[in-house]
């Protein structure tokens, strides 16, 4: 079956206010024009305002230039933008080409893969998961000699997939859409994917250092140290930790003994710290030793100095970075050298590349996307450790790269690798202040410096966005206007602070509850609530969440909360804010910024976190252990 291609014809519906968009000294053939649009799909995505005139106007020129050597519809095209959501795009042309949306049901879908499961190979059943093509039910006919088969998948339109189906010995099949979304998390749940290397822990007898460890001097001997490490079973343990970790999400590996002489490891998922796994049946050296091993620029033998490494692992078929911090730690015997490990795992799958999937509100995203598009002056980011700061200037980053600008970024250290940028490596030859003043004579036209730690390095990135350079950073501090007067006691002169800022945007990131089995607040407290800031009116017409904590949750798996989002306060530099900033004398009055930039539209943290309430996305209890109130 050939891909449905895009018939020429023009449809009535398309308003008449939309004017043609020629390029200047093109030919007739090459001139954009949305009402001689001949794509189905893209007229109708227009027609139902689920995409905007100039990101179809990008799709076309990609496409144009593209279609001899990869022919494919314009609406293919249009998906793969960033900014355009790909599942509204893929509905869309469904329901063009008159592909029907497929009914799932969670338990009936996962009880017919259960009973089918023999029905294809092992390498079958991959290639589906990796197609996303989903067998939800069967149509048995006794008239007819074999039943019809029900598939769900993201793209249904897709030529090659019904002649791949076909090898598969399905002899009668109807596509039906879905979301890629629901697509996925019904495979994992299904086929929970098999941690080899933690099967060979269990599958390994126990051991432990036997004679080798004296009790009385709790000294280790070194040679038995050595033979312990070169045990299968540590490996198997520490490789089987970063599969899990990279599996379930986590944003950090934590590895440590416990004062009982146990090795605690430890996954950060959404913010929180949860135990995984306790190993008793090693001597903690060891295990820290062979993660220690397996780390590069790490000494195993060195047991008494902060140290630095990197691992790189090829888990479910993607590269993964990890970045080791090693550092030693007092334990109840003395004689021991312990350590604590922190593993950061850099997953380039989970960068944020579309400012909208970030949360930020409205008002919000527009004067974020205003302050990045500007030609010169510098935006900070600030918040405190793990508040997604970096995240969101990646996000921006994202979008105004280009072949015509000239992008540098001084990171310490540099985490994900973006396509486009000349991303600074800092070493113990070149410093954070030396390369930002080589920066200066490097022609930048755009430059991300990923911390404002003292005055000198303030004092460049300030120099560089006063000399007609867009300038990111970040800062540590509670709020927007604590930012202003940080950088005043770092000894910045208030004139250059006030001009060359456009926008200063706090965040922090907080969880949302999960929506598959949150509960209503049965008896939400109207006194806490009224204190917290809500109204009287939000009150009676909310409903308020609990996180249920289900254990048999298959989306949360027992936590109460999936995900995070994140919530702003931007303040945006208005004529006003500034003159407030240059006349200061001797202080930086914050809470007169404060109240200015309210009068002007900001919206607080405090306030952010109450909509998220409001919009039913996380509890109460969650907005008061991210935001401080006042009570």
């Amino acid at each position: 079956m050939p891909e449905p291609q895009s018939p020429s014809f023009k449809l009535p519906f398309v308003a008449p206010s939309i004017t043609a968009v020629a390029a200047d000294n093109a030919s007739e053939a090459e001139t954009f024009s949305i009402l001689n649009l001949s794509d189905p799909v893209v007229i109708m995505l227009l027609f139902q305002e689920l995409v905007r005139e100039e990101q179809v106007r990008e799709a076309w020129e990609r496409w144009r230039k593209s279609k001899d050597s990869q022919p494919k519809p314009l609406w293919r095209v249009l998906a793969e933008l960033e900014g355009v959501n790909p599942e509204v795009v893929y509905a869309t042309a469904a329901e063009v080409y008159g592909f029907r949306m497929a009914r799932v049901q969670r338990g009936e879908v996962l009880e017919f893969l259960k009973s089918i499961k023999s029905r294809f190979s092992q390498e079958q059943w991959e290639w589906l998961a990796r197609e996303r093509v989903l067998p939800i039910g069967q149509d048995v006919d006794p008239k007819l000699e074999y039943p019809r088969w029900i598939l769900a998948t993201h793209d249904p339109t897709r030529s090659d997939l019904h002649r791949r189906l076909g090898q598969l010995g399905l002899h009668r099949f109807e596509l039906c859409y879905a979301p890629c979304s629901v697509i996925e998390q019904l495979f994992q749940e299904a086929f929970v994917r098999s941690n080899e290397y933690l099967e060979r822990v269990r599958e390994e007898a126990a051991f432990d250092l036997g004679t080798s460890y004296d009790t009385e001097t709790e000294l280790i001997d070194e040679e038995a140290l050595e033979a312990e490490i070169n045990r299968s079973k540590l490996i198997n343990l520490f490789e089987a930790t970063l599969v899990e970790a990279v599996r379930q999400g986590a944003s950090d590996i934590h590895i440590f003994p416990n004062h009982e002489r146990k090795v605690e490891i430890h996954f950060r998922i959404d913010g929180e710290l949860n135990c995984w796994h306790v190993e008793d049946k090693v001597h903690p050296e060891a295990f820290l030793a062979v993660v220690k091993d397996q780390s590069g620029g790490v000494d195993r033998f060195e047991r008494d100095k902060a140290q630095d490494g990197f691992i790189q692992r090829r888990i479910d078929d993607h590269l993964i970075r990890f970045r080791v911090s090693v550092l030693p730690i007092a334990t109840a015997s003395y004689d021991i050298r312990a350590e604590s490990i922190v593993i950061r795992v850099l997953d380039d799958r989970k960068v944020i590349k579309d400012l909208r999937l970030l949360g930020l509100s409205e008002r919000a995203l527009e004067r974020f996307e205003w302050a990045i598009r500007q030609p010169y002056g510098m935006v900070i980011v600030t918040g405190p450790t793990g508040s997604g700061k970096s995240t969101t200037l990646y996000a921006a980053l994202h979008q105004v790269v280009s072949p015509r600008k000239n992008v540098l970024t001084v990171e310490d250290p540099v985490e994900y690798i973006i396509p486009g940028v000349r991303q600074i490596k800092l070493n113990h030859k070149l410093g954070l202040e030396d390369a930002l003043r080589a920066i200066l004579r490097h022609d930048p036209d755009i430059v991300m410096v990923g911390e404002m730690r003292d005055r000198q390095t303030a004092e460049l990135a300030i120099k560089l966005a006063n000399t007609g350079h867009l300038t990111f950073s970040t800062l540590h501090t509670n709020d927007a206007p604590s930012a202003v007067s940080r950088l005043y006691k770092m000894g910045i002169e208030p004139f250059l602070i006030a001009y060359a800022i456009n926008l200063v945007v706090a965040q922090r990131l907080i969880r949302k509850v999960c929506p598959k089995c949150r509960v209503p607040d049965p008896d939400p407290d109207p006194v806490l609530l009224m204190r917290l800031g809500f109204t009287e009116e939000e009150i009676a017409h909310t409903t308020f969440y609990k996180a249920a904590q289900n254990a048999r949750c298959p989306v949360c798996k027992g936590v109460g909360y999936k995900g995070r989002r994140a919530i702003t306060e931007t303040l945006w530099f208005s004529r006003t804010i500034r003159h407030m900033i240059v006349e200061a004398q001797g202080v930086i009055d914050e809470d007169a910024l404060r109240a200015q930039a309210i009068r002007e539209g900001m919206q607080t943290l405090q306030e952010a976190a109450r909509e998220v309430v409001l919009l039913g996305e996380t509890t109460v209890e969650e907005m008061m252990a991210t935001v401080a109130f006042q009570i």
